[in-house]
């Protein structure tokens, strides 16, 4: 079995006198695509920022590739090797795709992006940029400014920008919201192709979605986790049914 590559251990977040994350122990194995579920209000984005360092949680603890994050900035996280996608897109919308992309390679060169110049010049920082617009779909779209996108190419961008600052492990918060079938499709779509290389927890309302994507899935209710197995596990399994999955799994 791979080794885990993410790790909490009694992680706990109150907000008041509600508990959002309750004594969570989650693993994360190099290489799969692990999906955490559950109802509305279960703690999943609220799971996901602790894990991103936006939020700090009130007790446990958070390992990443053997060490210690817990108490770390998001940036100390991000220059691991741990990267979040969110729910809404966040691109450069006046530049553009092919610039966009340009600009996350040189961000993982170690340049600001404060010096856009070079990205929107650069060979040796546009033809990445190309090769990761074709992993999402894109390479058509290159020249096209950001901002006049579907939704469904703007989430195939952040996606394409995500993975050229090359993580180790993408934290992707509903990378489906919003989409319709068709977009939706083609995203299950390009994140299948990088099943076995990317290591990727994703949340996701979309259960077609996270089946056919997941090798492992949590199972979350009022921040605790009921149940993780493989998806053929958790379809089966007498209590997630009970209280959530029920009929339409």
């Amino acid at each position: 079995m791979a080794e885990t590559l993410l790790a909490t251990r009694g992680l706990l977040k109150r907000f008041g006198g509600l508990v959002a994350t309750n004594e969570l122990s989650l693993d994360v194995a190099e290489g799969e695509i692990h999906a955490v579920i559950g109802p509305n209000g279960a703690g999943k984005t609220t799971l996901v920022a602790q894990l991103a360092g936006e939020l700090a949680p009130d007790e446990g603890t958070i390992h990443f590739a053997g060490v210690d994050i817990t108490h770390e900035t998001p940036a100390r996280r991000a220059a691991r090797g741990l990267a979040r996608s969110f729910q809404v897109t966040t691109i450069f919308a006046e530049f553009s795709v092919l610039d966009n992309v340009a600009f996350a390679v040189q961000a993982h060169a170690g340049h600001s992006f404060r010096f856009w110049r070079p990205a929107r010049r650069d060979p040796a920082l546009r033809e990445p940029a190309r090769a990761w617009l074709a992993e999402v779909g894109l390479a058509d779209r290159a020249d096209v400014l950001a901002g006049t996108l579907s939704h469904g190419e703007k989430r195939a961008l952040e996606l394409a920008m995500v993975l050229a600052i090359k993580p180790r492990m993408l934290l992707l918060d509903e990378p489906m919201a919003g989409m319709g079938p068709d977009d939706s499709a083609r995203m299950v779509r390009m994140l299948v192709g990088l099943k076995g290389r990317q290591t990727i927890l994703l949340v996701e309302h979309d259960m077609d979605a996270v089946f056919a994507l997941a090798d492992r899935i949590t199972v979350l209710v009022h921040g605790r986790a009921i149940a993780t197995g493989t998806p053929d596990v958790i379809r089966q399994d007498a209590g997630v049914l009970e209280a959530y999955l029920g009929e339409a799994a």
